[in-house]
């Protein structure tokens, strides 16, 4: 791994992967079950590195907020690690890549309600469920999270796009009510939904988005302290390498080298271990439901940079 951050520099870098990777037409497509996010232009592109020495370089709309939706999953995982222990976590979702479409029910009724991993959908609502013992208002101990972590006011629940979500969330519910009855969902599968897709509503820009992840690349140490240990921390960015794009894992693994997470919403977010956090942003999403410029814009940046856990 590269063990320096400014060899190529990174403001002429970051500027140049812009203008290669910022879409000049409208391919791809965007997700039919959130409204919201087929109003975003298709053109929009933002970049953000944040470096555990501090610093923060971007380019592009990276101050332009955009919806975090499945990138929330890694800080919600982080947040029940720390409340409630891997014990707990670990004994109610596994740890697998799932090899079927994140919402899939058919898996989850295979495997007796037990998750494959905390970044489907099905895994995520246990995850939820876990945050909602301490309290009901599981979306908004996210926020409050991320606004810390982040240093700053930004970050937000977009309600009203929360709402429209949530009236099309029937196969979420559906999965939670597999895991009810199961028993691996202590809360009701009505406000574990919702708790779910509020959570996935928040709005952040790349640059908050980066900086909020950092604590991964610093070995569980955030902004005001430690949220994990170098272990835990370690673990998660093991199973973002392992699971954390959806169906499309092993690809990204293989054109980029490092654990990412990404987001229906166009954003991905990626850790660079002892060096810095990457967030990417473009709304227009492959097959697999990734960012087509953002997955392209970091196989580039890693290219460029020797970025790499292999």
């Amino acid at each position: 791994m590269t063990t320096t951050l400014d060899a190529p520099p990174l403001d002429p870098l970051l500027d140049d992967i812009v203008r290669t990777h910022r879409p000049q037409r409208e391919s791809g497509t965007v997700p039919t079950h959130i409204p919201s996010l087929a109003a975003v232009p298709f053109n929009r592109f933002g970049i953000a590195v944040a470096t555990v020495s501090g610093e923060v370089f971007t380019s592009g709309d990276a101050y332009v907020p955009f919806s975090i939706q499945s990138i929330s999953k890694v800080f919600t995982l982080a947040m029940a690690l720390q409340r409630e222990g891997p014990v707990s976590v670990w004994s109610r979702v596994l740890r697998e890549p799932s090899g079927t479409a994140f919402n899939s029910l058919v898996q989850l009724e295979v495997e007796h309600g037990i998750p494959r991993n905390p970044f489907i959908n099905a895994g995520a609502l246990v995850v939820t469920d876990h945050l909602m013992k301490e309290t009901q208002d599981a979306a908004s101990a996210l926020l409050r999270f991320l606004t810390e972590e982040a240093g700053g006011p930004g970050p937000f629940i977009d309600e009203a796009a929360a709402l429209t979500e949530l009236s099309n969330s029937s196969r979420n519910l559906a999965l939670a009510h597999f895991l009810k009855d199961f028993g691996n969902l202590r809360q009701s599968a009505e406000s574990v939904v919702e708790n779910y897709v509020r959570q996935c509503s928040i709005m952040m820009t790349c640059e908050e988005v980066a900086k909020a992840a950092l604590f991964l690349a610093r070995g569980g140490i955030g902004a005001s302290g430690t949220v994990l240990s170098r272990s835990e921390a370690k673990r998660i960015g093991s199973i973002m390498l392992t699971c954390g794009m959806y169906d499309a894992a092993g690809e990204f693994a293989y054109r980029v080298g490092l654990p990412g997470k990404s987001g229906v919403g166009g954003g991905i977010v990626v850790i660079v271990p002892g060096h810095c956090a990457i967030c990417v942003w473009s709304p227009r999403l492959d097959a697999k439901g990734n960012s087509l410029a953002g997955s392209a814009a970091l196989a580039d940046l890693s290219d460029r940079t020797g970025w790499s856990v292999f």
